[in-house]
């Protein structure tokens, strides 16, 4: 490591603790500290003075060199099923993204896509029940984050109608994402305080002068007792958010970086809570924990259970300081980590990536009437079908997206600029068309998953040189060859220009050709352009693009030219073109991250 970072780690980690820190982590494992001294006391473990634990972890379960991965519970343990080791359960989800219904999902297999059905919430609840079975006193349900935003019920209700669905489910730990701050700051604290669960982020403060005084909005860890041992987990939601969402949707939010605070809290976990094992529960992006866990101040954290870029990583990835796991999206998948621990000392461990499949799980009766309930206000308007297509839609790819491709084509018939622009989103389940009828119906519910928010297009005009700086910005954004600098998203999706690059070229050098309308760029040349109003963005930046010259808001949110166009052109078939193509990568490609042993399936 350089001189640097040494001297940042040494920063953070020599940080001493105040009193009021000391009196917080006191409180925040208060209650189950009784619970925990019960089951110590009976297991035989050695106690400290004060009840603190001082039987040591054993490194050597988790050590970074330990790559033997298990696929299977820990079930089948033989200290398990002799009763003399207990077994800890933690079930992870992530960015479900108010799916709250049995959808179309992606697999690759084979080099080839391949839909199945998957999630819904009745199914998911059904699965976490019987998983909870099969370790009923030592299991912790967790979801990082994304949760009430990506649904036309969540959109119509800001969150609130999918608060008790979670509750129902019984999750014991809720981090926010980056979505979550969509309908402001006051409305997520509203939402995120409705759920039952201990909620826990520490780099998210209140960015005001009044009665919170600039004090944290969540606590920043959370400490269990289970199984014989304690578990720290401490929350990180993504620094990026104002850049990556609607400025305006964090207005009142300050966003600090890990490093401000993490070593602090691992020290507290580690040496004053006496933690066996220490998690950071976050939601920054694949590439980003990657990039974090190789850091020096994140030194005794065992996992990062991470979240927001949908990965389904299926063998945990191991960096330098820590692995790092991301369960997938939309209710999809439920990440599973079982630790097997005798006297006080983790011993064994596996990890799997399980998908709620329908044909397994049998929906529950009672999540699914609380979803027809919650659907109720809203299902008449959510269930028309606005058109049809012939071909899946899906957004699964980086680089170029049939679904965003249907997009910008309706931006481009609407208005005629040169280029329209749609943001590098990820989330949305495929739509698959029936094998019967060749045609998948496009409802007004799978329009808010498409677009989340139905924001007002806005023209604006720039030259061929800020087209081609933009673009090799938002390459950075997406390729940076350090992963802690890439944002969560995927390549900005576009109409009416080509552009290809070279994803392993240094910052401002990837790009190699743009054409416009089927024309080399002209770098002096001027060119109009429609994308998304952001909300809060400066009125001379449109989509990310700065200085835009001539901005003008035309007057149609992007949900309303969607439906104009698809009632004219019904059925579509949207499919990959090369808008975009990288030398060095299939327009198939399915993620950001390369050279870890990681590969999307």
């Amino acid at each position: 490591m350089d001189h640097q970072s040494t001297c940042m780690c040494q920063a953070c980690t020599e940080t001493a603790i105040s009193e009021k820190e000391r009196e917080l982590h006191v409180r925040l494992s208060e209650s189950s500290r009784r619970e925990f001294l019960k089951k110590a006391t009976g297991m035989g473990l050695a106690l400290g003075v004060g009840g603190g634990l001082i039987t040591p972890l054993s490194a050597s379960a988790l050590s970074t060199g330990d790559s033997a991965y298990k696929s299977q519970s820990m079930q089948g343990n033989q200290a398990v099923k002799q009763g003399k080791a207990t077994m800890v359960s933690l079930l992870h989800t992530a960015d479900i993204h108010a799916q709250l219904l049995v959808h179309d999902e992606f697999f690759m297999e084979n080099g080839k896509p391949v839909y199945k059905k998957r999630g819904g919430y009745a199914t998911l609840k059904t699965m976490v029940n019987e998983l909870r079975r099969e370790n009923p006193a030592n299991t912790i349900l967790m979801d990082g984050g994304d949760c009430f935003q990506g649904g036309g019920v969540a959109a119509l209700s800001e969150g609130r109608a999918i608060v008790p669905l979670m509750n129902n489910i019984g999750y014991d730990l809720m981090l926010p994402g980056n979505w979550e701050v969509v309908y402001g700051k006051e409305m997520m604290m509203k939402d995120m305080f409705g759920y039952d669960a201990p909620k826990v982020c520490a780099n998210m403060f209140h960015e005001t002068n009044d009665e919170f005084n600039n004090d944290l909005i969540f606590p920043p860890y959370y400490v269990k007792h289970v199984g014989g041992i304690k578990i720290g987990f401490i929350g990180y939601n993504d620094p990026l958010t104002p850049k990556r969402q609607s400025p305006a949707y964090s207005k009142g939010i300050l966003f600090t970086h890990p490093e401000k605070n993490v070593a602090k809290y691992i020290k507290i976990l580690r040496e004053y809570e006496g933690c066996h094992l220490v998690m950071l529960l976050t939601h920054m992006g694949l590439a980003q924990q990657v990039g974090l866990a190789n850091m020096p101040f994140v030194k005794g954290v065992d996992y990062i259970i991470g979240a927001d870029t949908h990965e389904r990583v299926r063998v945990p990835i191991q960096a330098v300081h820590a692995k790092v796991t991301e369960p997938g999206a939309f209710g999809s998948f439920v990440a599973k980590f079982d630790f097997v621990v005798e006297k006080g000392v983790v011993k064994d461990h596996s990890y799997q990536l399980l998908d709620v499949d329908p044909d397994r799980y049998k929906e529950d009766e009672e999540m699914k009437a609380l979803v027809k309930q919650a659907r109720e206000p809203y299902r008449k308007e959510l269930d028309r079908v606005i058109g049809t297509t012939k071909t899946p839609l899906v957004r699964y790819y980086v680089t170029e997206t049939p679904m965003d491709n249907f997009i910008t084509d309706a931006i481009m018939w609407k208005f005629s600029p040169d280029i329209a622009l749609s943001n590098g989103f990820r989330f949305c389940p495929p739509l698959v068309p029936d094998s019967k009828t060749g045609l998948a119906e496009i409802t007004v519910d799978y329009l808010w998953s498409m677009l989340p928010v139905d924001s007002e297009a806005k023209r604006g005009t720039i030259t061929g040189q800020q087209l081609w700086d933009w673009m090799e910005k938002e390459l950075q954004n997406a390729f940076a060859k350090d992963p802690g600098k890439r944002f969560g998203g995927w390549v900005v999706r576009f109409k009416g220009m080509e552009v290809n690059f070279t994803i392993a070229n240094d910052a401002g050098k990837r790009v190699n050709w743009i054409k416009v309308k089927g024309e080399p760029l002209n770098k002096a040349k001027t060119y109009s352009f429609v994308a998304c109003e952001r909300e809060g963005d400066p009125d001379t930046t449109i989509c990310r693009v700065d200085n835009v010259a001539e901005p003008k808001r035309l007057g149609f949110t992007l949900h309303s030219i969607i439906e104009e166009y698809l009632s004219k052109h019904s059925p579509i078939e949207p499919v990959l073109e090369g808008r975009a193509t990288a030398t060095d990568a299939p327009n198939t490609l399915l993620t950001q991250l390369s050279g870890f042993g990681y590969e999307f399936r």
